[in-house]
């Protein structure tokens, strides 16, 4: 019965051992890939472009007419919410 129990303790310990092996080299290599990637395709960040504003009072860009919308959809909201 001894035998029986060394010989699944034996598998254990080679069946962990290969998985723990495996899962080292998989680091390693996604590490490998990821420097190997970001060499050959840098990350290109993106310009930013300025806007000319389109009102001198509305430094935010938000429409004068657009922002009354607003405000009366607001408005009627809370009076219908009253009542």
């Amino acid at each position: 019965m001894s035998g029986l129990f060394e010989d699944g303790l034996g598998l254990m310990v080679l069946g962990m051992g290969f998985v723990f092996l495996f899962l080292v080299v998989l680091i390693f290599a996604t590490g490998y890939m990821s420097r190997l990637l970001n060499h050959f395709f840098p990350e290109v960040l993106p310009e930013i472009v300025a806007r000319p504003a389109a009102g001198a009072s509305n430094s935010s860009g938000v429409d004068a007419q657009l922002t009354a919308v607003i405000t009366a959809a607001v408005h009627q909201h809370r009076n219908n919410k009253n009542s």
